[in-house]
Parts: C-alpha cells; structure tokens; sequence
C-alpha cells in the first residue's frame, strides 16, 4: 500500500449502535483497532456504552433499526449514531465513518451529510470480491446503491473504481470490465450497450489511469480478467449475494462432507494444513467492508453480523483511506472532463 503524506490522524468515528451485536462486537472491535494505534470515537447511547473504556465518545439518543427505512429514518431521527457519525466526518471531528448498521441509513447518513463530491451523479457502493491466488481483490460497483442508472453513471463508478483500487492496493493501471450476459460487445441490456460505447473512448481512461478490458460474464466475478467490474444497483447486488451464497453452500458441504465417515474425517485432518490457507484467503473478514464512493468523506458499510475482527479491519481501511486523502483524488479525476 502506498502512502501520501502525513496527514492529520483524527478519529475515526464508529457508528457502536449498528450492527446484529452491537454494541458489544462493535467495542470489541474498535478495541482491536485501537491496538493497531488507530484513534476511535465512539458514537451511541451512553447508557449502552458504559463498559466501552477510554474512548471518546459522542452521544447518540437514537438507534435506527436494520429493517427501518433509510432515508426517511436519516431525516426523522437526527440524533441516531449513524447520522452523528457522519457529522462528526463533515465537522473534522473525525477522519472517516465505519458502520455495521442499517445499509440504506449509512448511505444516507453519508450523502445528506457530508455530501457528494462535485460532478458525481450518483455515489456507489464498491465492494471487494477476493479472488483467489492475488494480491488485491476485484471491486465491484456498484453493489446496490443504485438499482436503476444511466450509462453516464457506469462510466464515472469505472473511474471511481480504478481511483479506489489504485490508492488502496496500488493497481497502477486497473483494469474495468463492464459486467454483461457475454463478453462479445454487441451483448447486453440496452444499458450495458450503450454505457460499452461510453466506456470504449479514450477520456475517461486516461483521466483515471485506467484501461476498459470490455464485457466480463458472471464467472469473473472471482477471476483475474480485471481489477474493477462495473454494473448497475440491482444486478451488482444480486450478483454479490449470489456469489456469497454459493461460497457459504460450499464451505458447508465440504464440512458436512469431511464429518460423513471415519475415513473422510482421517482425510480432512491430512488436508487441513492446505486447506487453512485458502479458508483464510476467503475470509469475508479479512476485505474491510464495502466503501461508498462518490460522497465528500470516507464512508465504510460493513456486514450487520461482522465480527470484531471484520470491524476492526473496516475500521483499520477508514483510517487508512483518510490518511491518502483518496477523496482528493476522486475529486481530481471527476473535474478533470
């Protein structure tokens, strides 16, 4: 990873009412980060917060539900822990947000607060896909921000993406793949055609230092074809969970499969020393969280169950992403037309 000079470490502000176990695996994982050196500031109830130590905290009455509507509880609930977190990041009382909670509020939060960054239509969720045997992960935008977008949208999730990958793996040139039913370049919705002639031309790559690799399928979502895979709201999201849930199916049935007989049992134990490694390459803890890009400050979305090491990770990326100043970046390339 690569640095961009020192900047200011301010906070990061922790949204510690969001999440399935908050506020406890919150505190737990801002602990973990807390040992990395990172500076936290708590946001929530106080009441709830008693046993969290020495952390500064900002106090929060309110806590919006995961199942609540997002934007409408933003408005309404003014003093919820995710709509101070975003204001301590507006007010330079924090570096950067991490929340667990409800996803639609935490964009919301974000987007009324801190609003978008100059030019952008509309802000993406870019979420990290590990892919086996490298380095960096594909990212994925947007992932469900967005479910409906126009073609001019794709193209400017394309140069968030490679500005993203760039400044947080070190990509130099990150290849976009724009996701379809085929690779050939007639095949698609009349979105996906119109947004490959969009991303055919030359400005916008060489603006974001960037390469368009043309259609990538389903299949490449885990593959090593490209570094950033562009899609509208809807299918992003539909194509995350489904890659999710058949690695979920699968760690299953290879558990279930090693536990069906004495041998099978005999044969995992002399496979388990292989095996560990790639567990942990595909550790869904290990990417961070998703970021939401295109807004004027860093905001990281992580799963409602994260463990405390999944959030101290998120955590730990807010922090890191502040400290390159990737939002001046962003800002950079999307005013540069």
């Amino acid at each position: 990873m690569r640095g961009k000079g020192s900047l200011p470490s301010l906070p990061v502000a922790v949204d510690a009412m969001g999440g399935d176990d908050a506020p406890e695996s919150v505190i737990a994982g801002a602990r973990l980060a807390a040992e990395r050196g990172i500076p936290i500031l708590l946001v929530g109830q106080p009441e709830k917060l008693a046993d969290a130590g020495d952390f500064e905290l900002v106090p929060a009455s309110q806590v919006i539900a995961m199942g609540a509507e997002g934007a409408v509880s933003v408005r309404r609930m003014k003093d919820s822990s995710l709509v101070r977190a975003a204001e301590a990041v507006r007010d330079g009382r924090a570096s950067a947000m991490v929340s667990a909670g409800n996803t639609g509020a935490a964009m919301a939060a974000s987007l009324l607060r801190m609003g978008r960054i100059r030019g952008v239509a509309r802000p993406a969720i870019a979420t990290p896909i590990i892919v086996p045997g490298r380095a960096w992960p594909n990212v994925l935008l947007d992932a469900g921000a967005n479910t409906e977008c126009s073609p001019e949208w794709l193209v400017q999730f394309a140069q968030m993406g490679a500005v993203y990958c760039r400044d947080r793996w070190g990509v130099e040139e990150p290849r976009v793949g724009l996701l379809s039913n085929g690779e050939e370049a007639g095949k698609g919705s009349l979105l996906v055609k119109e947004a490959f002639e969009l991303l055919s031309s030359g400005g916008w790559q060489s603006r974001a230092g960037a390469v368009f690799a043309g259609n990538v399928e389903g299949r490449d979502l885990l593959g090593d074809l490209v570094d950033v895979i562009v899609t509208d709201g809807f299918t992003g999201n539909v194509a995350l969970k489904t890659a999710e849930g058949v690695a979920k199916q699968l760690i299953g049935a290879l558990l279930k499969a090693f536990e069906s007989s004495e041998e099978a049992r005999k044969g995992a134990e002399l496979l388990a020393p292989a095996l560990a490694p790639l567990y942990n390459e595909f550790n869904p803890d290990s990417v961070g969280g998703a970021i939401l890009l295109g807004i004027s400050g860093v905001s990281i979305i992580s799963h409602g169950a994260s463990s405390p090491s999944a959030l101290a990770n998120a955590i730990q990326v807010a922090h890191e992403l502040a400290q390159r100043d990737t939002m001046s970046s962003l800002r950079r390339v999307l005013a540069a037309r």
